[in-house]
């Protein structure tokens, strides 16, 4: 099977992870234009099984290094196989508390502050666990992304079009989402092997974890998302029969892309953890939060009841409006931290 073999391309991976974590709910904005996000979370846990098992059987089964999806399945113990599949169970309570946060709050509130406290509590867990990187800059690096995600917190109840119960339940969803978020890595990382080059015995490769995991989410799914169609925490009920009526291709291709970019970003982070360690490679890939805000904020303009009218400014006024100004000096700020406290996070590992 195929594995990292250098830090260099696990910060690459890591980075990519970002990348991917930080952009998939572009989708459910995408999606839920015409139907509502627990139907669309359909098929993204379908598109996030069906990366895991592509890439499974093509790059996790082919060459020398490790052993192929098949034969590692086969040898791994019974508390792998389950600690795998548990994480899958605990991220998908988490990640549809999250879709539930960003149908409420939008990406640039949910992400700073479900993935961000998200963050902090990953890489305290995975750190005790395999404690990799120094922990210095790793935790001051941190303690950097948690100032961001008060930041935000504060920007967001700014916002003037938003009622104080529904500024409330986004906040609080979203802080919700996060204690769990930040715990499922670790379950997956107890599961596999540190090394992949050389795996232990009993022990899930990097391949077989994100597959096992991926059917703890998928098959949570069926108990999880039922229960939020059942039980919304706005709205109607969902009735599971809208899932035929009102989807078409589009939507459905729409949602299960949104999976296989998720997947990939945690397929990815997976692969980059030999390397880089499970701190260093989850404290990374959860810098989707910056990427996250910056859709949020510059995309679909979340912020933009909140910030003042430069329609009739020069653009150095305007930028200087925009970034140093009220509401969006606090954005500017919350972007800071979060830039500084990920350099510092990639930094402990060669410190």
């Amino acid at each position: 099977m195929f594995v990292v073999e250098s830090y260099g391309l696990a910060v690459v991976m890591c980075v990519i992870t970002m990348l991917c974590w930080g952009s998939w709910a572009n989708t459910q904005k995408l999606a839920s234009k015409e139907w509502r996000f627990q139907l669309y979370y359909w098929d993204y846990a379908i598109g996030v099984i069906l990366l895991a098992l592509v890439l499974a059987f093509t790059l996790g089964s082919l060459g020398g290094g490790g052993r192929s999806f098949i034969e590692d399945v086969r040898q791994a113990t019974a508390s792998s196989l389950l600690l795998a599949f548990l994480g899958g169970v605990v991220f998908n309570f988490a990640n549809i508390l999250l879709v539930a946060a960003i149908d409420i709050a939008g990406m640039a509130v949910a992400f700073p502050i479900g993935i961000g406290l998200a963050l902090v509590i990953g890489v305290v867990t995975n750190y005790i666990a395999t404690p990799v990187g120094d922990p210095v800059f790793l935790f001051v690096g941190v303690a950097a992304i948690a100032g961001a995600i008060v930041l935000n917190a504060i920007a967001y109840r700014r916002l003037p079009s938003q009622g104080q119960k529904t500024t409330t339940k986004g906040i609080a969803i979203s802080i919700a989402a996060g204690i769990p978020m930040g715990l499922f890595y670790y379950l997956v990382a107890a599961s596999m092997s540190e090394k992949h080059a050389v795996l232990e015995g009993g022990k899930l490769g990097p391949y077989s974890a994100v597959v096992l995991f991926s059917l703890g989410l998928f098959v949570s799914n069926f108990l999880w998302n039922s229960i939020v169609m059942a039980k919304p925490f706005t709205g109607e009920p969902v009735p599971f029969g809208d899932y035929f009526k009102k989807g078409n291709m589009r939507l459905h291709s729409i949602g299960i892309l949104g999976g296989v970019i998720w997947s990939i970003g945690m397929s990815f982070s997976i692969l980059a953890s030999a390397e880089a360690g499970f701190a260093i490679s989850y404290g990374l890939g959860q810098g989707a939060t910056m990427v996250a805000a910056l859709w949020g904020v510059f995309i679909w303009r979340e912020f933009k009841a909140a910030l003042p009218s430069t329609e009739r400014m020069g653009w150095k006024q305007r930028l200087r409006v925009l970034l140093l100004e009220g509401t969006g000096r606090l954005l500017t700020l919350m972007f800071v931290c979060y830039a500084a406290g990920l350099a510092l996070i990639i930094y402990s590992r060669i410190a």
